[in-house]
């Protein structure tokens, strides 16, 4: 009898299970019914690509480019030679175009000491490659502070956390900066700044355009620069008014500390650095919250998914946190694909850097008023910045990066060629103007497109690494600057040739997705028949 009992109780628990699955079984069984979408497909059906959300997220967050345009272009005020004029009417020549060759104590400056670096450090005649070298120290830790911040904001900080960091550390080697006793205690906070500095752009870049949807990205992606003159219009004013270079300092300091107090509370995280590292109900509150601004409905049967993931049919539980995904420069190298790209975007951001960089230290040598000269040339980069918005997703990211490499190359061309004074010399500056109006528009679109050739998880690292060759050339401009004659114009023709013709080995990212992985990417890339399409 307990034989037959036990035989009739494990028949009943046959019946019973197939009829009331398991508490796992069930969630399984749910989450596999759900619609795996990927973030790109997210925004364009149920979010929007480019709602008042994302306007407001864009514009919030691009202000940090303004923060980096005042803190890079500070050295054309604060390292200017300022005027003198003779203090005794004898050993003093009053018509001479240096102080070197007159005798100590029968000249001073005209706005005092105080009035610039160079004044106050004695840094004249023997001592003015000492100018040079700091602002060189500077951009060389721009491409430090690049690629160090360019990890650590695909990795755990993240990219709002990565910009919060920069913007403080802004702040505060800005204010040390202006308490500098000496020449190379000056010399290491601008290096410090340049460190913070190198990562503003980028963290804020990356964060204010990876929520946008495939359709305006590239738009948006063009319209961070606008930021970018903003400040240097801004410097401009801010310079006139604080003459002395320690008050310019701390004056500057100050919008740094306004966008860390009023702004970064309203800025939200990236969703697709979320979803990559594994945050998917965080990632998820994010999407919800843009739909709801944007007046779309987000079903609550979607979720997201990697676009490794979305065609994958193994259904895997639903969780709060799934595990994060790392990716670093060494993944970069590892594929084939990806190494080839990165290869090609340091070079061609080097190249554009140097002529950029160098064009715009020629431009600003107009003999007029300082403060108006640096205004006008940050107004006049704003109509190539608005041209290449304006045709970006009609040509495509290729066509344009190649067109206005060569446009510039070309006027450069011809500005090495035009030799002699007269109407020369007005063919020359023709040149540069056009020249630099062709690479600002390269220099704004290089963003865009690198951005878009790289998956998320190593996104910022590659990034960071085309940013840093871009330092490489702009501490390289100076250099090429002061050979004088033609041979800065045919650099610059040469270098800006060469990119264009290395472009054409790039893929055209128009209209194609942002991919989440490696494995996403490599698996959607290969099969196209060649990475030159």
């Amino acid at each position: 009898m307990p034989k037959s009992s036990s035989v009739d109780q494990n028949l009943h628990d046959d019946l019973r299970s197939p009829l009331i699955p398991s508490a796992a079984v069930a969630a399984a069984d749910g989450y596999s019914k759900q619609k795996k979408v990927t973030m790109d497909q997210m925004l364009e059906k149920y979010c929007g690509d480019f709602g008042w959300w994302q306007f407001s997220h864009f514009v919030l967050t691009s202000f940090a480019w303004a923060l980096e345009g005042i803190h890079t272009m500070i050295m054309i005020f604060a390292d200017r030679e300022p005027a003198w004029r003779c203090s005794t009417n004898r050993l003093c020549d009053s018509t001479a175009k240096s102080v070197c060759g007159l005798e100590p104590g029968s000249w001073e400056w005209t706005g005092g000491a105080a009035s610039s670096t160079v004044s106050e450090f004695g840094l004249i005649c023997g001592q003015k490659y000492k100018v040079g070298l700091v602002q060189s120290l500077f951009f060389a830790a721009c491409m430090i502070g690049a690629g160090v911040f360019g990890h650590l904001s695909d990795s755990k900080l993240g990219r709002k956390g990565s910009l919060t960091i920069v913007c403080i550390m802004n702040a505060i080697f800005g204010c040390l900066t202006a308490i500098s006793s000496d020449y190379w205690t000056y010399t290491l906070f601008r290096f410090l700044s340049g460190f913070s500095t190198g990562g503003t752009g980028l963290c804020a870049f990356v964060l204010a355009t990876e929520p946008v949807g495939q359709s305006w990205r590239g738009v948006a992606g063009m319209s961070t620069f606008y930021f970018f003159s903003i400040g240097i219009a801004a410097l401009s004013a801010i310079a006139y008014f604080f003459q002395t270079w320690r008050s310019l300092y701390i004056a500057s300091s100050i919008p740094s500390i306004i966008f860390v107090i009023l702004l970064l509370p309203f800025i939200h995280e990236s969703p697709r650095w979320c979803l990559v590292r594994g945050k998917v109900d965080e990632a998820m509150k994010i999407m919800r919250k843009i739909a709801k601004s944007n007046c779309k409905h987000l079903p609550d049967d979607v979720v997201l998914a990697l676009d490794s993931e979305v065609n994958d049919d193994v259904p895997d539980s639903q969780s709060v946190s799934k595990e994060a995904l790392n990716g670093s420069l060494l993944d970069v190298l590892r594929l084939p694909l990806t190494r080839f790209r990165l290869f090609l975007a340091v070079v061609i951001n080097f190249l554009c850097s140097v002529v950029y960089y160098g064009l715009s230290l020629n431009a600003v040598n107009l003999g007029t008023n300082l403060y108006l000269n640096v205004a006008l040339n940050a107004v006049a980069e704003m109509p190539a910045y608005f041209l290449t918005a304006l045709v970006l997703d009609k040509l495509g990211r290729k066509p344009l990066a190649i067109g206005t490499m060569w446009f510039s190359g070309i006027f450069c061309l011809a500005g090495s060629l035009a030799k002699g004074d007269g109407t020369w010399k007005l063919v020359r500056m023709v040149c540069g103007v056009l020249g630099i109006f062709g690479m600002a528009g390269t220099y704004n679109l290089l963003f865009v497109y690198s951005m878009e050739l790289f998956p998320t998880v190593v996104r910022n690292a590659a990034l960071g690494c085309a940013t840093q060759a871009s330092q490489m050339g702009a501490i390289l401009a100076p250099f090429v600057v002061v050979l004088g004659g033609g041979i800065p114009f045919a650099v610059f023709a040469f270098c800006g040739i060469a990119g264009g013709l290395l472009v054409i080995y790039l893929p055209e990212t128009l209209n194609r997705p942002l991919y989440d992985t490696m494995a996403g990417m490599e698996e959607a890339e290969t099969k196209k028949p060649s990475i030159l399409s």
